[in-house]
């Protein structure tokens, strides 16, 4: 394969999205290259008063069908694939009359703008490229001879390396824009098929794909010794993806991981129900609560464990004020997302200069189909995203004593934040706030009293009379296995407990609970956060 520089000496362009189209061809031109061009492209350089020739006049067939078929010709992917260092593929086209084509810019019919749009299925149908593909496929395999463009931003590139090389493309640069060119088509075809799986109902395909724009390449991974980057899926769901930095360095691998856990957390709670706040460490909350003001939900949520919020992230369900951003700023802070932030509050935080500052215009729906993917050895599990929710009149009292109106609204609070504590999750509540989390641990009684243990901590860093799990509910994402647990909760002052329910011993915590005068309640689903 040639690795030298080779002179472009003939263009095909032929593009859906046409921004910078003209400026590119005009210097291309400039060049001394000859260009042609299809359908709506052509007419767009002819306008501009650029010669142009014909994908039809080179055919020597129309288009037709409603343009399906213009490009799909032998004088159009002979002159892509041709070996120009191949006597009988030259000998081919002098026989045949075809010229050879050294520059491919192509861009594809707008897919996924459509299915974003909410386009019928048959719209959908009529936006996916054929010709497109087969093109850029072609010139990307033939990357030796040919250099292929399917970006507009890599318009300059182009134009710069042609430059540096007195019109001509460099080995280097054909390789990088053949790489670029099959990950734009199998992107393509991944936005493709997921949709039409989805459209047809089918939930377990054959074969699935995936595919992602890179957003930004990172310092490192988790730890320094591995190597990160970032990619969008094109989603428009509200979150650290879509979110605007404000200020502040270049988001981590771990900070956009945190800042992902804490914001779909706290889009649990609705704005319009109040002010709530969510404080993140290691994909892990550290304290969750609700409050009359933005101020006091954080505050709040801060008492639950005043040490791990050191370095961590902070997610808010509604605007930042000046007021909560002042006491933010007291600790390190990696990252605070919110969906508004008011300039008061910008100006307090642009003395943090470290601090990242992220605004969404909103908060993800938490009950909007969705999928999570896992990359484990050798392939993928794949499935549904946890959008589970309850309401209080699905949930079934199991014990003697029914939880009060009061406890019933901590339930169900604590029964939201359970769902995004790793397993195993135990959440104490009391009042709208967390009082002590108990996350991760292989032991669910373990996670009960090293939740009831950092609530003590508190409750003495605090100046508190007592612990603040005497009078909390608590939260258990899936059932107790023996009655220990649920008996560590009401030795640490719990009131009324909810869990998923199903164990072959539910019978004997049934019994322990109404033994300690607790109110119990099953909901018939698991939260395994794993």
């Amino acid at each position: 394969m040639p690795s030298q520089n080779l002179p472009i000496r003939r263009a095909l362009l032929s593009v859906s999205d046409k921004s910078g189209l003209v400026e590119l061809a005009r210097k291309l031109h400039d060049f001394g290259v000859e260009l042609l061009s299809t359908g709506g492209t052509a007419k767009a350089l002819r306008d501009a008063g650029l010669p142009v020739v014909d994908v039809a006049d080179v055919t020597k067939f129309p288009e037709m069908m409603d343009g399906r078929v213009k490009t799909l010709h032998p004088n159009v992917h002979g002159g892509l694939l041709a070996l120009r260092d191949n006597p009988e593929h030259v000998a081919a086209l002098e026989a045949h009359g075809i010229g050879a084509i050294d520059l491919l810019v192509s861009n594809l019919y707008p897919f996924e703008a459509t299915l974003a749009a909410g386009a019928d299925y048959d719209t959908c149908i009529e936006n996916i490229d054929i010709g497109g593909p087969a093109m850029i496929r072609a010139a990307a395999k033939n990357h030796g001879f040919v250099t292929t463009i399917v970006d507009v931003e890599d318009y300059a590139a182009l134009l710069a390396n042609m430059a540096e090389h007195n019109g001509a493309t460099s080995a280097d640069f054909r390789k990088t824009r053949a790489q670029i060119a099959y990950a734009r088509t199998a992107a393509y075809d991944a936005a493709v098929s997921t949709w039409m799986a989805g459209a047809i109902g089918e939930s377990t395909p054959r074969r699935r794909a995936v595919a992602g724009s890179l957003a930004q390449p990172l310092r490192y991974g988790e730890n320094p010794h591995q190597s990160a980057a970032f990619y969008t899926d094109g989603s428009d769901r509200p979150g650290v993806a879509t979110a605007t930095q404000l200020q502040g360095k270049a988001l981590s691998y771990n900070n956009i991981n945190d800042t992902d856990a804490a914001f779909e957390l706290v889009a649990e709670f609705a704005p319009e129900n109040g002010p709530a706040c969510a404080i993140i460490k290691h994909a892990n909350p550290c304290g969750v609560a609700r409050g009359d003001t933005m101020l006091e939900a954080y505050q709040n949520a801060f008492n639950c464990d005043n040490v791990s919020p050191f370095g961590g992230i902070i997610a808010l369900n509604q605007r930042l004020e000046a007021d909560t951003a002042a006491e933010i700023t007291k600790i390190f802070t990696e990252v605070v997302i919110a969906p508004e932030v008011s300039d008061a509050a910008r100006e307090i935080f642009a003395q943090k200069k470290n601090l990242r500052l992220l605004v969404t215009g909103g908060l993800p729906d938490v009950t909007a189909p969705a999928q999570t993917w896992r990359k484990v050895s050798g392939g993928w599990l794949v499935q549904d995203k946890d959008n589970g929710t309850l309401r209080p009149e699905s949930l079934k009292v199991v014990t003697k004593r029914a939880p009060s109106e009061a406890e019933m609204a901590d339930l169900l609070f604590a029964w939201k934040v359970a769902k995004h504590v790793k397993s195993n999750a135990i959440v104490y509540v009391k009042d709208g706030a967390t009082v002590g989390i108990g996350a991760g641990q292989m032991s669910r009684v373990d996670s009960t009293r090293i939740a009831a243990q950092k609530a003590r901590d508190m409750a003495e860093a605090l100046g508190l009379s007592e612990a603040p799990t005497i009078g909390s509910v608590v939260a258990s994402d899936a059932f107790f296995p023996f009655a220990d647990g649920l008996i560590t909760a009401a030795k640490a002052g719990a009131t009324a407990i909810i869990q998923p329910g199903g164990s072959m011993r539910d019978q004997e915590v049934i019994d322990a609970a109404d033994e300690a005068g607790l109110a119990m309640v099953f909901t018939g689903m698991r939260h395994f956060r794993h």
